[in-house]
């Protein structure tokens, strides 16, 4: 009976599935239920077995395998993976107060439509309440990318691949086969319908009609979703055509936020949770903890690497900020005539306690000088800066007397540095901007 169940679920209904993946599983599964043998060595991998912890307080919830609605007890067997198990794994770790980041783990072809909307909009809303990043590795088409692209960051490994934002759905017609093996099938039915899709006839033109049109419906919903939560024009993803998309190009389209190896995004996940935790202390007063936002997909060129072009902009950049804003140069729009003042104005506080005393401006201030960290291939000294109380001027200045001190730092910035070139595209940037817009 499980057969036939299964059966039930590929053939006469939309899949949201890789159709390379589709073959292997009709590979398996055919020859068990009537349908010719096709000789192929590919093997479904099989899903790891509860959360694992990459970086402490990062629980990693693995998606992989084919995906269903249900699995009815053949998960480990069948490389199935459902929907409810990654939602059961999912609310575990929403839950435990170890865990400040989710990072989902996928390498599936996608699955079922039953089940991945609403699990991707469930992911969506959890970002409000813990950080979640996604990581392909290494793919997650169809149903996995409708789940990927709900994460507030996606990455995905050199090899990867992301994308197939499409809808299939098959008919098998096996009455000459049938009638070759001396069997006939007499359905007999009340309702036009109720006989639609049978193996046992010919698709009827108003059945396939009927096909296509839940599929385009199905379709408009992927879509949609897809350019809703990457921030993406609903043409863009529709002019993807359902293709796969690979390594650089898939973060030139707006599918991904940069490539990564897993180790390497943990130890980013790590670093911009503890940039949170440093930002959301009573140091610096009443911020609240607030998802770690991804690259923006507005800007898909950003990239783990800084080139000479652009370390010449940034020395430039630098040099332009410095000459209008000098430490002993204030800003004669923003500074008082001294004749007009009859006493000095107490010296501006730190950042931590501008914070504290003011949330906008300092909170402006704290993103500011992230954004100088980061433009200047130091992201790692912003928590540093923020703790040491320094204004932006002064951060400004002491980043370039090191740089002048290391001459040849242009040649040293490299991708292992692990940063992008872009502000948007950097999650530490990203969390204090989000802390600075709240009221």
């Amino acid at each position: 009976m499980q057969l036939v169940h299964l059966a039930s679920r590929l053939y006469g209904t939309p899949l949201l599935i890789a159709r390379s993946k589709l073959d292997v599983i009709l590979s398996v599964l055919g020859p068990r239920i009537g349908l010719p043998e096709i000789d192929t060595a590919v093997r479904l991998p099989t899903p790891k077995a509860g959360n694992s912890i990459g970086q402490p307080g990062i629980a990693i919830i693995p998606v992989h395998g084919t995906l269903v609605r249900r699995a009815i007890g053949l998960e480990a067997a069948s490389g199935l993976t459902s929907y409810g198990e990654i939602a059961a794994r999912f609310d575990t770790a929403l839950a435990d107060p170890q865990v400040s980041g989710i990072l989902l783990d996928l390498d599936s072809p996608g699955g079922e439509a039953g089940g991945v909307f609403e699990l991707a909009a469930r992911i969506r809303a959890a970002n409000d309440i813990k950080p979640v990043w996604a990581h392909a590795n290494d793919s997650a088409y169809s149903a996995a990318y409708a789940i990927a692209a709900a994460a507030s960051r996606l990455t995905l490994s050199q090899t990867a691949g992301v994308g197939s934002i499409g809808v299939i759905a098959l008919h098998v017609d096996q009455s000459i086969k049938d009638a070759k093996d001396g069997i006939a099938f007499t359905a007999i039915y009340a309702g036009h319908h109720k006989n639609d899709f049978s193996p046992h006839a010919p698709l009827s033109p108003q059945a396939a009609s009927t096909l296509q049109t839940e599929v385009d419906r199905l379709y408009g919903i992927f879509v949609s979703q897809v350019a809703q939560m990457r921030g993406l024009d609903s043409d863009a993803v529709r002019a993807t055509e359902a293709g796969l998309l690979f390594g650089e190009a898939a973060v030139t389209a707006g599918l991904a936020d940069a490539v990564a190896s897993l180790d390497q995004v943990l130890v980013e996940f790590s670093n911009a949770l503890g940039a949170q935790r440093r930002l959301a202390t009573p140091s610096a007063g009443t911020a609240k903890r607030g998802p770690l936002a991804r690259a923006s997909p507005a800007s898909p060129k950003a990239s783990t690497q800084i080139s000479s072009h652009q370390h010449s902009h940034l020395e430039q950049n630098m040099t332009d900020q410095e000459q209008q804003n000098p430490l002993d140069d204030p800003d004669p729009e923003t500074t008082p005539d001294p004749a007009d003042t009859p006493a000095p104005e107490p010296a501006a506080p730190p950042v931590a306690a501008s914070i504290a005393g003011a949330p906008t401006n300092g909170r402006i201030e704290a993103q500011a000088i992230a954004e100088i960290c980061l433009i200047a291939g130091t992201p790692q000294r912003t928590a540093e800066f923020l703790a040491s109380g320094m204004t932006e001027s002064q951060v400004r200045r002491a980043l370039l007397e090191a740089r002048a001190e290391q001459p040849e730092i242009a040649s040293r910035i490299t991708a292992d540095a692990g940063t992008t070139v872009r502000p948007e595209s950097s999650p530490v940037v990203a969390a204090v901007k989000k802390l600075a817009t709240k009221e």
